[in-house]
């Protein structure tokens, strides 16, 4: 059996940051991460589609969601992303912010975050065991005793970092439900979050491949307001999918709808006009022509069927006032019903995890547990994209570190 001051599970964004800012605190420390995966850092290789968007310039508790949104004011406030990129700054990483306020490597490739996390890791003569499936996890008196596949820590300190249950191909799993709940915590389920959605409509095949940028407002059933988004949407065959509507996933469930705005720049008033000005200019073309030069062809006639004018042989000159308005109206009111959430192999985190209550925010400490830290997408909290989760990873990962 192998000792240890502190083991971390899991060799990710949060996992590497906390054993970096540990060794940092205390050289003398002897810290290990374990790891299942072959390497470390894969989920990180992936994000910002390549590129890891690391924070954001505009962190607050508004862009986050879950048990420990609230407490995460606090690390907010220490972490700013000013802080964290002073972090990164010293362990070599050079960085830009686009006009988004979204800070990446300056050499655009996620490579680099993870590398300067490896090179620090080896520096600091941080352990890290890979390949290392957990077997049993437990305290005994004032230790944790870890068996893996291959071998068997002891440690003073424990910390839980291995994720969530989004991205399986990345080595996301929910392993860390039985983890937790074996150590008294209590645990919120896992769900997709920051990906498609799946929903019902006839149009929607024949909008497959489409992008449009649109204002997207999700309703309950009950037809009340839950958010807004603006940006780019694209069609599939069966579902909706862009960063606006990721970012509304958060929030969505069965029944809800999404409504789709497709001008939301041009007034209800000053459509009708443009579309009312098109019948006469192109009085004998086919109906799917009145659209011309402001959606496009497809996205055009999804709108005529939508609005029961599917007889695309009909020449504007046919349309009444009243189709008009119809047509206004499907366009800045384009409503979808959700079916269900894309599964975890399309989803760029989950909800759940760790509830936020039994969590110490100024510590990362568990409150059942002495001595078990938790951090990461292991905590029940989930931010927006633009690098809101990865400031919420590398953040409390640090300040476990850092108390450990």
């Amino acid at each position: 059996m192998e000792y240890f001051d502190a083991v971390i599970i899991g060799g990710g964004a949060a996992g590497l940051m906390c054993a970096i800012s540990a060794k940092q605190k205390n050289a003398d420390k002897k810290i290990a991460i374990i790891e299942k995966n072959e390497r470390v850092g894969k989920k990180l290789l992936a994000t910002g589609n390549g590129r890891c968007n690391l924070t954001n310039q505009n962190i607050n508790t508004d862009k986050y969601f879950g048990s420990f949104t609230k407490k995460s004011e606090y690390i907010f406030k220490e972490y700013t992303s000013e802080h964290l990129l002073d972090i990164f700054n010293d362990l070599g990483l050079m960085t830009y912010a686009d006009s988004e306020g979204r800070y990446y490597p300056f050499c655009r490739q996620a490579s680099a975050v993870l590398d300067v996390l490896r090179f620090a890791c080896d520096r600091l003569s941080v352990e890290i065991f890979l390949s290392q499936s957990i077997r049993t996890l437990k305290k005994q008196n004032n230790s944790f005793i870890i068996k893996t596949n291959e071998k068997e820590f002891r440690s003073d300190k424990l910390v839980i970092a291995c994720g969530s249950k989004a991205a399986p191909k990345l080595g996301g799993s929910a392993s860390v439900t039985d983890y937790l709940k074996n150590f008294g915590h209590k645990v919120i389920p896992f769900s997709p979050a920051l990906c498609p959605v799946k929903v019902r409509s006839n149009v929607l095949k024949s909008l497959k491949g489409i992008r449009a940028t649109a204002l997207v407002t999700l309703f309950d059933k009950n037809k009340n307001k839950i958010k807004s988004e603006h940006g780019e949407i694209q069609f599939s065959d069966n579902s909706l999918s862009g960063i606006c509507i990721f970012n509304l996933s958060v929030y969505a469930q069965k029944g809800d709808v999404i409504r789709l705005d497709l001008l939301p720049d041009i007034a209800f008033s000053d459509l009708y006009n443009i579309l009312f000005r098109h019948k006469v200019l192109f009085l004998k073309q086919a109906l799917d022509n009145l659209f011309t030069g402001i959606l496009q062809k497809r996205l055009s006639q999804a709108v005529l069927k939508i609005s029961g004018l599917s007889d695309f042989s009909c020449i504007c000159e046919n349309i009444s006032d009243k189709q008009i308005r119809d047509l206004c109206r499907t366009v800045k009111s384009m409503e979808f019903e959700i079916t269900e959430k894309e599964s975890f192999e399309k989803a760029q985190c989950a909800l759940g995890g760790a509830h936020g209550s039994q969590i110490d925010e100024k510590t990362m400490q568990s409150k059942i547990v002495k001595g078990l830290y938790i951090v990461g997408e292991a905590v029940d909290i989930c931010g927006e994209c633009g690098g809101y989760n990865l400031h919420f990873a590398f953040s409390s990962g640090h300040l476990a570190g850092e108390n450990l």
